[in-house]
């Protein structure tokens, strides 16, 4: 899993006042595992057209939404261990190329922020929901899908 419960529960709760339990955390771990691979696939495409065999931070496809969220992100005071994101990646399909330091520097705040705004999306599909079911995961999936 990329965090533990209590964080996860934590992070949901501070984002958007929403309650979530152990089985969301499998399916925050999936979304976050596919968002992530989906970025390393474009970083792939980003990294060759500058011509470097190498992914870097500058070549994920990082919105100014995204950014932005990073940020608050950061200040909602949830650390993210490296380690358990580095896992699974590691599970992953392979892309092309390897990432550079600054972008495994990057990566909880990374998973921090495509949680963060998978709440708020929640939030943002039904103002009044307080525990997500498979109906509001399949519609964020869907809207991440066209987005990121």
């Amino acid at each position: 899993m990329i965090m533990g419960i209590a964080k996860f529960e934590r992070l949901f709760r501070v984002a958007a006042q929403l309650d979530v339990d152990k089985d969301d955390l499998k399916r925050l771990t999936d979304f976050v595992n596919q968002k992530i691979h989906d970025m390393m696939i474009m970083g792939v495409v980003a990294a060759k057209a500058n011509g470097c065999d190498i992914i870097r931070l500058y070549d994920l496809p990082i919105t100014k939404g995204l950014q932005e969220t990073m940020r608050e992100f950061k200040k909602m005071d949830v650390e993210l261990e490296l380690q358990p994101i580095l896992d699974q990646i590691a599970g992953l399909p392979q892309v092309e190329l390897d990432y550079d330091e600054e972008v495994e520097a990057h990566l909880p705040e990374l998973v921090g922020a495509i949680t963060v705004a998978l709440a708020r999306t929640f939030r943002a599909l039904d103002p009044s929901l307080r525990n997500p079911q498979t109906e509001h995961w399949e519609r964020a999936q869907h809207i991440f899908d066209q987005l990121l």
